[in-house]
């Protein structure tokens, strides 16, 4: 089986958020599955054009049309050791070398590119997979542009549209169509919805399955509110829709091997946990306690990530005998209050307003809790990175989160953490206030925290429910 998956990004190479580590975990486990071969084709940004570390290779370049434009396209390639993982690059420094990959003015036209640019790749390089797996809105445009464009062409060829976050849609004005998509009207029908063009709706009604990131998430976006207003034509497609939950990457997040962080534990021999934290503590300045419990978040500091919950009890939070540690970037309203807190409770709270993976690998390993009270979350990665690493989880019950961790149980331990179902701030304490009612409980705790870096959150599972997709469409 050959598989074309197709992403705006990918980690190792770029990552702005989960889908970069989806499109590193779920190719390459894909590929270790006897006879399937995986393409992974993303563009070839500036930041890693301009990385020497990075090897590739020229393969072809030639010119595609986008609408009155013709443009260049070159082909670079790198390959796995196993040859059955490829990563091929698109480049166009027109379109791609810039600073950052996100938040252009031309970003509609930029994705049109790139969409069109990996079609007419698969015919210069005489590839033609039996599965193409499209990602979020900026490769939405892929299953509309193989009937509108490539007809007769890649027909054997199935779509599989993965949605990862419903709230981005590629929405563009109406004269997007002819001006830089460049199909007739008749595929105007298919792309428009609510008053304008949409890349998301249009990969909704081309595409063979839709796919979410789990299966709450699933079910929640056929609702008004979780939808951002793509409810009636998801009813409309709801037969072709499931919802696979992510995993992640357990060789890299993996406190037996990591070398990130201060000292390496296991679930059987937990006791290099306590010295992370131990060596966390002093880190960030905050009293070396190991009988006061670290609350961890690691996220995006915008609203939808439940903030704006936190910062309505945040001075209950700071009243619990807790400290409190905060990693990320975002509005400047959060930044503000957690550094704002952190300036008024030194001993209690430590805000680092950046991105660095170290520094979140570190805090994942000493923290004791990891608060995620999103408002909504497709799948989420954090948790499952926190549990890996023996770090309580404390969730909303929402999309991923709910498939991922469900309620624990104080007496017999069956369940993953602590959840609070509705969307309210003294709900969110309530489940604080449990989660250290706990851990005060430290046989319990520990033999818990043993469960938690032994659940298995890796690809493995997920892999075989997408095989199984990927056969029946095709």
């Amino acid at each position: 089986m050959k598989i074309l998956f197709a992403a705006s990004e990918a980690a190792p190479f770029v990552k702005s958020g989960g889908l970069g580590d989806v499109a590193q975990a779920l190719p390459a486990e894909l590929a270790k599955v006897k006879d399937v071969e995986v393409s992974v084709f993303i563009p070839y940004y500036k930041s890693i054009k301009d990385n020497p570390a990075i090897e590739v290779e020229f393969v072809t370049s030639f010119g595609v049309q986008v609408a009155w434009r013709r443009q260049h396209v070159g082909i670079f390639r790198a390959v796995s050791k196993s040859k059955k993982l490829k990563y091929y690059f698109i480049d166009n420094e027109h379109y791609f070398y810039r600073d950052g990959i996100y938040g252009h003015y031309d970003d509609g036209e930029r994705f049109t590119y790139f969409s069109m640019a990996i079609l007419e790749a698969m015919r210069q390089l005489d590839y033609y997979p039996d599965v193409i797996h499209c990602n979020d809105w900026q490769t939405a445009l892929i299953p509309v542009l193989k009937k509108a464009l490539y007809a007769g062409v890649y027909d054997n060829a199935r779509t599989v549209f993965n949605i990862h976050n419903i709230e981005y849609q590629g929405k563009m004005p109406n004269e997007f169509l002819s001006d830089v998509i460049g199909v007739g009207e008749y595929w105007r029908g298919m792309l428009t919805y609510d008053g304008c063009i949409n890349f998301m709706k249009g990969a909704i009604v081309a595409a063979d399955k839709i796919t979410t990131v789990s299966r709450t998430y699933a079910h929640e976006i056929r609702h008004a509110f979780f939808a951002h207003g793509l409810q009636d034509i998801l009813k409309e497609n709801e037969y072709k829709i499931e919802g696979i939950v992510n995993g992640i990457n357990t060789d890299l997040y993996n406190p037996a091997k990591d070398t990130t962080i201060f000292a390496n534990f296991t679930s059987t021999n937990i006791s290099g946990k306590a010295k992370n934290k131990e060596e966390m503590q002093k880190m960030l300045g905050l009293p070396v306690n190991p009988d006061v419990p670290v609350v961890a978040m690691i996220s995006r500091l915008v609203s939808h990530k439940g903030l704006d919950l936190v910062e309505y009890v945040m001075g209950e939070i700071m009243q619990r005998d807790l400290q409190f540690v905060v990693i990320g970037t975002g509005d400047a309203k959060y930044e503000d209050m957690f550094n704002f807190n952190a300036y008024v409770n030194p001993d209690k709270m430590s805000a680092n307003i950046t991105f660095n993976p170290a520094l979140a690998n570190k805090v994942y390993a000493g923290a004791d809790m990891f608060l995620m009270p999103s408002k909504s979350e497709p799948c989420g990665l954090s948790q499952l990175i926190a549990m890996r690493y023996g770090t309580v989880p404390i969730v909303r019950e929402t999309g991923g989160l709910w498939d991922t961790v469900p309620p624990l149980n104080v007496e017999t331990l069956e369940g993953k953490g602590f959840t609070f179902k509705g969307y309210n701030a003294h709900d969110m304490l309530g489940a604080i206030d449990r989660c250290i009612e706990f851990y005060h409980d430290k046989a319990k705790w520990n033999k818990h925290v043993k469960n938690l870096i032994r659940y298995n959150s890796s690809w493995k599972a997920s892999v075989q429910e997408y095989l199984r997709i990927y056969n029946e469409i095709m």
